[in-house]
């Protein structure tokens, strides 16, 4: 472990940290802090973030020096807002990247019902108006091509970093610092402690979208990293997405089956363990120590159309 290689002298081990930590996304976690009873590597050595792993003060402190800032997209549109939106917006201000700047992108189609955040100093909230699809999978596929062009046209300029969330979520413990990297990918709560042949990956053939096997199953409901590399994720899944509707071809899992074949092809950096979007009707695994982030109660005969 990193504190048994350092003396007790707290400028030394801040010292040593920090340079560590400018690479940990090219690191082996062991020469971090790991954890016997989870998967804390993948295959290509990139970490898989638990609780446990990391000093949050230190990785604050980094990020600070460095200028790291963070652009917050999620999309309230139709009733999704009204059940939603106020919840995930006002846990986001206890718990998301606290002492970062933060810029909310709040993509709806109904800018005048976004409820008055009161929001900490070095944050901000954009509201764009959106297009209301009739189907809520339009919506779900269509948001890469929105979340593109706001990177082209804003966020490329004002931020290093970039997240994606679905907004029927809440906040529940710290989201930070660590959470940040090159390519961030999210283990799906209700996948990632099954065998792989269990994974609902895309098998049509015809489908962009198509995977025979994979390294894990990643949700769509959290997505993030440098905002060069979010840009070049959300332009392939869009342009996948594209040629599927083209040949009359619709992904299993819509979005979330392009964003699993393109983190299969472009292996990310920086994984995030399911304490950072939990279910909690899956109950309470030993190896979940914390929730930092949970779904909402899914109200969707009633929220979806189409």
């Amino acid at each position: 472990m990193l504190i048994e290689q350092c003396s007790y002298d707290q400028t030394e081990i801040h010292c040593v940290f920090v340079d560590l930590v400018k690479a940990y996304d090219r690191v082996p976690t062991e020469e971090l802090w790991s954890r016997s009873d989870v998967q804390t590597l993948t295959s290509w050595k990139a970490p898989i973030i638990w609780e446990g792993m990391f000093v949050p003060d230190l990785f604050d402190q980094m990020h600070k020096q460095q200028g790291s800032s963070v652009a917050l997209t999620v999309f309230a549109v139709g009733r999704y807002l009204d059940a939603y939106l106020n919840t995930f917006m006002s846990s986001s201000e206890q718990h998301f990247m606290l002492g970062l700047p933060v810029i909310y992108y709040i993509f709806t189609d109904t800018p005048e019902k976004v409820p008055d955040i009161k929001l900490a100093p070095q944050r901000q909230m954009k509201v764009i108006k959106v297009e209301r699809y009739p189907r809520w999978q339009d919506i779900s596929m269509m948001r890469m091509k929105t979340i593109s062009e706001v990177i082209e046209s804003e966020i490329r300029h004002c931020c290093t970093h970039v997240f994606c969330f679905d907004v029927d979520q809440m906040f529940t413990e710290r989201f930070g610092s660590e959470a940040l990297g090159d390519s961030v990918a999210l283990l799906h709560a209700h996948y990632y402690n099954l065998p792989k042949d269990q994974f609902t990956y895309d098998r049509n053939p015809k489908s962009k979208a198509y995977m025979e096997s994979g390294d894990f199953y990643y949700h769509a409901a959290i997505f993030g990293g440098t905002w060069k590399n979010v840009k070049a994720l959300t332009d392939a899944c869009y342009q996948n997405i594209m040629e599927d509707k083209t040949n009359e071809v619709e992904a299993l899992w819509h979005d979330e089956s392009h964003l699993n074949k393109y983190f299969w092809l472009h292996k990310p950096s920086r994984v995030l363990s399911p304490e950072y979007c939990w279910d909690s009707s899956i109950g309470s695994p030993e190896a979940l120590r914390v929730t930092r982030l949970l779904w909402a109660p899914k109200h969707y005969d009633t929220l979806r159309t189409g």
